[in-house]
């Protein structure tokens, strides 16, 4: 099983976004590799605590990690898991500050020295889901425009910054010599300028072209998830990283079932005849159709539940339930013979509500529902 994030940090859920930035600090000065050469244990807790920091701080990932786990981000080629070293010295080299000399360990990727790699933009695109197809899980290919380098680009290292990405300035102030750094207005922080590009590239050497991209979506994804595919949004200059591709999810409305987390929610309506002599019922669940019994004498409102017939955990605790509601249907006109046949029943014995203790209240119900 997965570590949890908060451990591998060593913070609490209610850590605040100075504490989590401050904790990953010190477990990436920890095990960095400069510190811990050919230490291959040292080099997957640096990762650990990268992919961690990449979640917890960040608002919108931390929130649906503390809803719905690992789940959130895995599956099918989605989210942390996957970060290299690349990955993490572009995004959060600037973190540890002059821990290792000032250089943000060696330009953020470099370990100790070398060309800065920087990460193409990430895309982001919206996945439409049929409630069957949230329940099962499926798989998607979907036509997305990706800025890619043009065939025949070359590029060159950066003369104003000698690849870093960063320009560091020295000037002498009254309070002393202070350093700043500042990202190189010439390669725009690549570290890289185009030597030679064909027509029909930018200004980076990029031309966009549409690729088909397979996304695998797990079972019991809920509407509004973002789930990430590695490496599928923009490529970068050079010898950059490939940026990602964000998937939200859309779910769409169901004709006769209603979604509640993993349960479901059917209305089945019956006749006056039926719900008296009892019968049985075709329904459509999210794997196939199913035929249910209705006992004779049965109540408008009765919830007939059927186990395991819901949505699959993205949490991986197990599969929510279908709940059928049994409604008699009362008809709104009658022949002369129907109503004479009622009004013959309106005092019989057998046609007064007598409630037993079985037959419980709505507010009963909803109760048992959700205990």
């Amino acid at each position: 099983m997965k570590e949890d994030f908060y451990d591998i940090l060593g913070i609490s859920k209610n850590a605040s976004a100075a504490e989590i930035k401050k904790a990953y600090r010190k477990k990436a000065i920890e095990y960095h590799p400069d510190k811990n050469p050919g230490d291959a244990k040292a080099e997957e807790m640096f990762k650990k605590a990268a992919e961690a920091y990449e979640v917890l701080s960040d608002p919108d990932k931390k929130a649906r990690y503390d809803q719905f786990g690992h789940q959130a981000f895995e599956g099918g080629g989605f989210g942390g898991g996957g970060m290299n070293m690349d990955d993490i010295f572009s995004q959060f080299g600037d973190i540890f500050g002059s821990a290792f000399g000032g250089g943000g360990f060696g330009g953020f990727g470099g370990f100790g020295g070398g060309q800065r790699r920087v990460k193409g933009s990430n895309l982001r695109i919206r996945v439409k889901l049929t409630l069957e197809e949230i329940a099962n899980g499926v798989e998607k290919k979907i036509k997305v425009k990706r800025k890619k380098v043009a065939p025949g680009t070359t590029y060159t290292t950066c003369s104003t910054c000698n690849g870093h990405g960063q320009v560091t300035k020295i000037q002498n102030t009254i309070l002393g010599r202070m350093q700043t750094s500042a990202t190189c207005s010439t390669c725009k922080g690549s570290g890289q300028t185009i030597d030679k590009a064909p027509s029909g590239a930018d200004s980076l050497g990029m031309i966009a072209e549409e690729e088909t991209v397979s996304i695998k979506i797990p079972a019991g994804v809920v509407d509004g998830m973002q789930l990430k595919v590695s490496g599928k949004g923009n490529d970068a200059p050079g010898n950059g990283i490939s940026g990602d591709l964000l998937v939200a999810i859309e779910e769409l409305p169901h004709p006769n079932l209603q979604r509640e987390g993993d349960n479901l929610h059917f209305d089945l309506y019956v006749s006056f005849s039926e719900a008296a002599l009892g019968t049985s019922k075709e329904i459509e669940t999210v794997t196939g159709k199913v035929r249910i019994k209705i006992e004779a004498g049965a109540q408008s409102g009765k919830i007939l539940r059927l186990r395991n017939k819901g949505i699959p955990s993205i949490n991986g605790y197990g599969t929510g339930d279908l709940l059928v509601h049994v409604n008699v249907w009362t008809p709104k006109t009658l022949t002369k013979e129907q109503r004479e046949f009622f009004e013959k029943m309106r005092n019989d014995e057998h046609f007064e509500p007598k409630p037993e203790k079985e037959d419980k209240s709505f507010f009963e119900k909803v109760k048992d529902m959700f205990s």
